[in-house]
């Protein structure tokens, strides 16, 4: 943990969908730099809106949320403070999100040339450093119908580190993978934790939260209901619901 400010900040975070489904409950969470946060929990309990929420692809009903000093307030904010967040946010999402008319190289350099208006020199050998690190860049060429689905997922942790995010957004990254591909894409992601960079994966892959995370937060009726080292969190929970869940996703 850094002994500065946390990298993010989240005060009272609520979101509701319609009339009286509450997904998130009144989040307060502060992350540091460097920190593998792992979310885990059964399905509804918001692990993917509060993921969602922090770069605004979903918009929050209330709650502030900083990032490395940039706040963003639900209750008063316009497209410039949307856009700042997102300066210093990359997702990866459950779908891959890759753009089927565009190679490999061209979907990892989009971001780059467009958004952060970097030139196409500069930016194709960004992409294929990111590639490399994936272990992707011999398909730098090929077209997304052209992968499996673990490594169209590849390109898509790929694209989301080429443009140095403060903290890096995993939505689920193998949940819609075939099991035979899910162990490629957790071996990508672990090597990503050695580099420094801060992560919140939402998961449900016990063991790899075991291994990889630093900290493990388990979300229950849109809070979070545990907090704590994988040590404290997955081998000593102290709710009978963390244990009940637990014992269900061995």
């Amino acid at each position: 943990m850094s002994e500065n400010k946390p990298i993010i900040k989240i005060e009272n975070l609520k979101k509701s969908f319609g009339q009286n489904i509450k997904v998130l409950n009144g989040i307060d969470l502060e992350i540091f730099k460097g920190e593998i946060v792992a979310v885990i929990g059964p399905s509804g309990t918001g692990k993917s809106t509060m993921l969602r929420c922090i770069n605004y692809l979903e918009i929050p009903d209330e709650g502030i949320i900083t990032l490395n000093g940039s706040s963003i307030d639900a209750s008063n904010y316009n497209k410039k403070d949307i856009t700042e967040i997102r300066k210093h946010t990359a997702m990866v999402f459950q779908h891959y999100n890759l753009f089927k008319n565009m190679t490999v190289l061209e979907n990892v350099m989009e971001a780059l040339r467009l958004v952060h208006k970097i030139n196409k020199e500069e930016a194709e050998k960004i992409a294929l450093d990111s590639l490399e690190m994936v272990g992707m860049l011999e398909k730098k060429d090929q077209y997304p119908s052209r992968l499996s689905g673990g490594q169209q997922q590849r390109v898509g942790i790929a694209r989301a580190i080429s443009v140095k995010p403060d903290i890096l957004l995993l939505d689920e990254p193998t949940s819609s993978l075939d099991p035979e591909l899910v162990a490629g894409v957790l071996s990508t992601i672990k090597k990503l934790a050695t580099t420094g960079v801060t992560m919140i994966i939402v998961t449900h892959e016990i063991n790899f939260a075991k291994e990889t995370a630093t900290r493990v937060l388990f979300m229950e009726n849109g809070k979070i209901a545990e907090d704590g080292s994988p040590e404290e969190v997955l081998n000593n929970p102290s709710s009978s619901r963390l244990r009940d869940f637990l014992s269900i996703n061995k």
